[in-house]
């Protein structure tokens, strides 16, 4: 999250992907929350809400409180479609 918010080291959103995905392809809910976010904003990646949503239903799957509640605000603004 360093490089996502620039603590400690600057800004780098493409370098904050990078992280998120090795942490997320291990299997960390956050991390997949974290990648499926900036999947849905395009922070370092293109925008894909496909994409945002494959990671927000994986971590959803384990339990993770963020990933559910943007699930259920792109279903409710129908976003979601694509």
């Amino acid at each position: 999250m360093a490089y996502n918010y620039g603590n400690g080291v600057d800004k780098n959103f493409s370098r904050a992907v990078y992280w998120y995905r090795k942490a997320a392809d291990q299997g960390n809910s956050s991390a997949q929350t974290n990648l499926g976010v900036a999947y849905y904003q395009g922070d370092g990646v293109k925008t894909s809400t496909k994409e945002a949503l494959y990671w927000w239903t994986k971590a959803a799957k384990q339990g993770d409180a963020r990933a559910r509640s943007y699930l259920n605000v792109v279903k409710l603004t129908s976003q979601g479609a694509q």
